[in-house]
């Protein structure tokens, strides 16, 4: 006669003793050598005590195509994959957010305009993986020392209005001298429109008559940041 409780014994699931295993690899090989599914589990383990997180690592990769994509996305966004809820997408804003700061610390610093290395690496964490075109503007004093970074708008995949004499009216707010004006390409492709020169010479025009100046406009893309200056639109 079979035994039925052998019989009905189910294996144990294959992601049983999967977390430790994960964390001793890390802890061995080092975290650079996991793929980014496996760093995103184990951020992830952190809003889910338990149970398997490998399937909502790589769903939120294959929604978003990859890892800067995924902490650059909206809370809604995240929340729209599969049993991502608001506390995992809070856990993965807020590693975003670390990143701006941590990539914002060099260039407030140290005079901007001297640290430009330093700012290419933080408007790139920025703004590089956006997927809706965002404005920011660098308001700088006398000595291009950093007062403010602020997002002056959000729009479309394409577009974000920039308004001139707001830019201009918050400069004056701030004491600020000049301005470098940032926004990014969600296509991946940096080159500048003729939409984009229009505009940034509209804002010097507005600020001229007011001694604010512009210093540059960047544009970020995947593909990396295009400076107004250096290609000589200003």
């Amino acid at each position: 006669m079979a035994d039925d409780s052998k019989v009905s014994e189910k294996p144990p699931a294959h992601y049983l003793g999967h977390r430790e295993r994960l964390r001793e690899r890390a802890a061995v090989g080092g975290l650079s050598a996991l793929p980014d599914y496996e760093m995103l589990e184990l951020y992830l383990f952190r809003s889910a005590k338990m149970g398997d997180v490998k399937p909502k690592a790589k769903a939120l990769l294959a929604r978003f195509g990859s890892l800067g994509a995924v902490l650059s996305a909206s809370l809604p966004e995240l929340m729209s994959v599969p049993g991502v809820g608001e506390v995992a997408a809070l856990e993965l804003k807020l590693v975003h957010e670390l990143a701006q700061r941590i990539g914002r610390e060099p260039a407030a610093r140290r005079t901007v305009i001297s640290s430009w290395s330093a700012l290419l690496s933080y408007v790139r964490v920025a703004l590089q993986h956006e997927g809706r075109e965002q404005v920011r503007v660098l308001y700088l004093d006398r000595k291009n020392q950093l007062i403010m970074d602020e997002v002056c708008n959000h729009g479309t995949v394409d577009h974000a209005p920039i308004y001139p004499r707001e830019i201009v009216r918050r400069a004056l707010e701030l004491s600020a001298s000049s301005v470098i004006l940032v926004h990014n390409h969600p296509s991946g492709d940096p080159t500048p429109s003729k939409a984009d020169i229009e505009v940034t010479q509209a804002v010097i025009a507005a600020g001229r008559p007011l001694s604010i100046s512009v210093h540059d406009h960047l544009v970020v893309g995947r593909d990396g940041v295009v400076s107004f200056k250096a290609k000589g639109l200003i």
